[in-house]
């Protein structure tokens, strides 16, 4: 007989929701994103995922790393497993500036607060500075999870063209003058200056002080996201935008991509005005950050040549990357084209007119190969032509068999096209949203 006061409920994936009445009005803008709803499918081993942005950890040094938390535990446990302030470890802290120093910043480990991630820290700056119906303006297209926190906050999304130089002042400008114009209040401008997620391109160093100068005279807070910044493949790091203007810039870092992504350990450079409403805000989040991954990274720091790491983690990419643009030129069917990165983890592909990115992902999975449809990373429906390829995790062998299965998708969709017309829901962009002939 069956003892019900133990059986496993149903999941309920068909019931109604019954608290459909409760919810705050906030909910309505929080769905799923595209990226997360590929993550079952392109973790089967039989498909080559080129959707996801998973570091490749294999260079790790796995047996030191797994000798030091053991030490840790062992040496320092009562304080690695116990609460800690919501600001953050000062000695981590500490060796944050030192990090972000090689970037140009001179910066006060005051000023510093660590997040459990970097994610962690953009939700955190939206809730202080966003409130339902102000602007932010981003970059087109533009990072996934930032455009979800923007949503959960109400907050609406202007995006703003880029070229293969990154950014468009003239864009910029234009953007900020119409939404003035029409009565709307700017907050933040949102940026990933260097190697773009989604689209792989990097702001021009000559273009940095301009944009900077009009976010000033608009009075918009810039929040620089900049999670690649370390991993450029030859050899040359860009001066972070709070480099050049410490008050108006408020800078996100991250473990994620030059250690390890699992430990969730970011952190928010803030201007110091800001700094104090931002540790009050961590604390109602989450009270204090993990201290024992924060004293993970910290002791990595303190006794690895974690640059030498970054050094060994920029070739691996480097390499993936070639493959990448190599199985680009030899496989792709003509009318295709993509930008080419000098850093991170994305190359950004735009397919002929008439063949939908969306549309046809369900067929590139049936083919055993999965990507990210281009329309994920925008709020405004640009991006039905596109697709983002990440080269970060597979070895080189791999990408190139991922992009020959899907060229061979993407060919019949053309073909499908040139037969039947426009495949799926194609859209052309409008005129704020336009991704430059010039981006290859």
């Amino acid at each position: 007989m069956t003892n019900h006061s133990l059986a496993r409920p149903q999941s309920g994936r068909n019931v109604p929701d019954p608290h459909l009445g409760r919810y705050a009005v906030r909910t309505a803008g929080m769905t799923a994103s595209e990226i997360r709803a590929l993550f079952a499918v392109a973790s089967r081993p039989e498909v080559v995922s080129l959707a996801g942005g998973m570091p490749n950890l294999a260079a790790l040094p796995l047996q030191t790393l797994s000798a030091q938390v053991a030490q840790i535990i062992a040496e320092d446990g009562l304080t690695a497993l116990q609460y800690a302030s919501a600001h953050g470890l000062p000695l981590l802290r500490d060796q944050i500036c030192d990090v972000m120093a090689l970037e140009g910043i001179n910066a006060h480990p005051d000023d510093v607060v660590v997040t459990v991630g970097s994610q962690m820290g953009l939700d955190l700056v939206t809730r202080l500075f966003c409130d339902p119906g102000d602007v932010v303006v981003a970059e087109g297209p533009s990072y996934v999870g930032a455009l979800g926190s923007f949503a959960a906050y109400q907050a609406q999304v202007v995006h703003v063209a880029m070229d293969e130089h990154g950014l468009v002042p003239e864009g910029l400008r234009a953007a900020l003058r119409r939404a003035g114009d029409a009565g709307q209040r700017v907050k933040l401008l949102y940026t990933i200056p260097n190697f773009h997620n989604p689209a792989g391109v990097t702001l021009a160093v000559e273009r940095r002080e301009e944009i900077l100068e009009i976010c000033r005279t608009f009075d918009v807070l810039v929040v620089e996201d900049n999670p690649y910044g370390l991993l450029g493949f030859d050899g040359q790091t860009y001066p972070a935008l709070r480099s050049l203007d410490p008050d108006n810039v408020v800078y996100l870092g991250s473990f994620s991509k030059t250690f390890a992504s699992g430990l969730r350990v970011g952190w928010v450079l803030a201007p110091h005005a800001v700094r104090e409403k931002l540790v009050w805000a961590m604390e109602s989040a989450t009270l204090c950050p993990p201290t024992l991954n924060q004293m993970i990274v910290s002791r990595y720091l303190a006794t690895q040549d974690w640059k030498g790491q970054i050094k060994a983690f920029q070739e691996n990419y480097r390499e993936r990357r070639d493959a990448m643009l190599s199985a680009l030129e030899q496989y792709l069917p003509p009318g295709c084209t993509w930008t080419k990165p000098d850093g991170g983890f994305y190359v950004w592909v735009t397919v002929p007119e008439g063949v939908d990115t969306k549309a046809m992902l369900p067929r590139a999975v049936t083919a055993r190969v999965a990507y990210a449809s281009g329309t994920g990373f925008s709020t405004d429906g640009f991006g039905s032509r596109q697709m983002r390829l990440s080269y970060c995790y597979p070895p080189p062998e791999r990408i190139r068999e991922g992009v020959r299965r899907l060229a061979a998708v993407l060919e019949s969709e053309m073909d499908l096209a040139r037969t039947f017309g426009s495949v799926g829901s194609h859209r052309i962009p409008g005129p704020q949203t336009p991704w430059p002939d010039a981006v290859r």
